[in-house]
Parts: structure tokens; C-alpha cells; sequence
């Protein structure tokens, strides 16, 4: 299929109720491309997400979708995972749903390590409700509510994670169509727990990270990094200026939550329902 035709298009009269020039417009399209370019079948995929303007986006691919609580999407994502190991599961929200109502299931989804791929819309702003400072909004950054300025440190994902040792860390940014499709396509081929961390410009409520910003801020990753080295990475993490973009780190020696759990390739609506007398016994035992 063509860069700007795939079969998760939705019809062409669906209502995107994003801004124009918005960065989700182009990260959607990158989306859409890379699962196409994987040759996903759409009924064999579920996307994901929690409340805010990127967590709309499943809402326009022509996809399974669940649309959950504020900062609750990985939990869904889990039990959906489990419940069906033949699906592909893909979270995609924003960085507050994500960081920040959602930071402790991030935390925890890495430790558990199942497979799953989280798109993360970085705007660094809550956009939804008109501009607030996020966790990932830099310091002195002025909003309608922050009038002063932000005064926490920003919360760094990508050093987060691989110091949790998260088996695949990447960071594109929204304006370069080609390479976020083909990290979000790597992401999702990689068995475990993937991370791609976005930068979206926010056209209306973030003026300072401009697509003009990010390109005189951003970079390729070094020729010479090896994702497989953990220290390498962190220190790529933690580096501000110019912000790498690329693969941070990848670990493919992890096991698998579902595997470990015993999960079988049987999906859960094809399993047999227990019998009477074995769902009597399970509700005694915990009486």
C-alpha cells in the first residue's frame, strides 16, 4: 500500500478532533504505516488507551480498541494480554496519562515485562485541559495554572526505564514521519515490554516546544551506540542537549510475564468453563 493509504484508515468522513498542525495528525500517520508495514491483521489488533487528546487516537484506526480510565490503560492492556496471547496489544496515550496519573503502572509494567508496546504522545503538557504543566513539562515553563513557571524537575521516562531495565527503549520525534513509523514497527516486533517515547509538538498550548525547537534540539543516535549496553544507554538518557533519537536500549534476555505465569496460547474464551463442584471449591477457598 501506498506511505499515506493502509488498512487501519478509518473512513474518510470520520470527525479527528485534534488542532490543526497538531503533532498527533503526523504520529496517527506513522502509527497506521508502521502496523501496516508489519502486516497486522486488523481483527488481531488491540489498541489501547487512557483519557486525553493522544489517548484518542485509537479512536481513528480501524483496529479493536479499548478506551479506558485516566491513566489506566496498562492495566487493560494486561488483563486483555492474558486473556488472549494471540493479539497484539499496543498502548498509546499522552505523557500525563502515562507519567503521570499513570506512573505507577508504567513502573510496574516493566518489572512484569509482558508484551506490550507503549506510544507515548510527549507534548509535555496537558492538552486536553487546556495546557497545564505535565510531568514532563521543563522547568520555568510557563501555563495558564504554572504562571510562574514550572518549579519540578522533569520526569526523564527513557532513564526510568532502563534503569528498571525495560527490554526495548526508543525515542522518535512526531515531525519525521519515516523514522517514527519504522521505531514504532521495531517496537511492536519485539517481544516484551517496548517503549517509544514521542516528541509531539503541541501547536496551541505549548509554545516553547516547537517543531522548530525539537529539529534544533534533537539528534540521531551515535553511529557507534550499542543498544545491548546498559550504561550506554542511561547515559544517552540522561544527556539534554542535543536530545538523541533512536534505539536507547533493547534486551531480548528477558522472560516473559505470560510465560511465567503459565498462561497458555489457548485464548481464554476458548478454554472450557470449570465445573460446578471446582468453582464451588474455589469460592469455599476463599471464604
Amino acid at each position: 500500500m501506498s506511505d499515506t493509504q493502509t488498512r487501519f484508515d478509518m473512513p474518510p468522513h470520520t470527525d479527528v478532533a485534534w488542532c490543526p498542525g497538531c503533532g498527533n495528525h503526523m504520529l496517527l500517520t506513522a502509527v497506521k504505516g508502521a502496523l501496516d508495514d508489519l502486516g497486522i491483521d486488523p481483527r488481531q489488533l488491540v489498541m489501547v488507551s487512557g483519557i486525553g487528546q493522544a489517548a484518542k487516537a485509537p479512536q481513528y484506526i480501524n483496529a479493536n480498541m479499548f478506551n479506558g480510565l485516566h491513566g489506566r490503560a496498562l492495566p487493560a492492556a494486561l488483563g486483555i494480554r492474558l486473556s488472549n496471547r494471540n493479539l497484539v496489544v499496543v498502548v498509546e496515550s499522552g505523557d500525563g496519562d502515562m507519567y503521570g496519573e499513570g506512573g505507577n503502572h508504567f513502573l510496574h509494567a516493566i518489572r512484569r515485562n509482558f508484551d506490550v508496546t507503549m506510544i507515548i504522545h510527549n507534548n509535555m503538557v496537558y492538552g486536553l485541559t487546556k495546557g497545564q504543566a505535565s510531568p514532563t513539562s521543563p522547568i520555568g515553563m510557563r501555563t495558564p495554572v504554572q504562571v510562574k513557571g514550572v518549579i519540578p524537575e522533569p520526569f526523564n521516562p527513557l532513564a526510568v526505564a532502563i534503569a528498571l531495565d525495560a527490554p526495548f527503549v526508543a525515542r522518535a520525534f512526531a515531525g519525521d514521519i519515516a523514522q517514527t513509523r519504522s521505531l514504532i514497527a521495531e517496537a511492536i516486533r519485539f517481544r516484551g515490554c517496548s517503549i517509544v517515547d514521542v516528541f509531539q509538538p503541541c501547536v496551541i498550548f505549548n509554545k516553547l516546544n516547537t517543531y522548530q525547537w525539537f529539529r534544533e534540539h534533537t539528534c540521531s543516535m551515535p553511529e557507534d551506540h550499542n543498544p545491548e549496553d546498559r550504561i550506554a544507554a542511561f547515559a544517552l538518557a540522561i544527556q539534554h542537549e542535543p536530545l538523541p533519537l533512536g534505539i536507547f536500549y533493547r534486551n531480548g534476555t528477558r522472560a516473559l510475564y505470560e510465560d511465567q505465569a503459565g498462561i497458555t496460547e489457548t485464548p481464554l474464551y476458548r478454554q472450557p468453563p470449570p465445573g460446578e463442584e471446582a468453582f464451588e471449591k474455589l469460592i469455599d477457598a476463599y471464604r
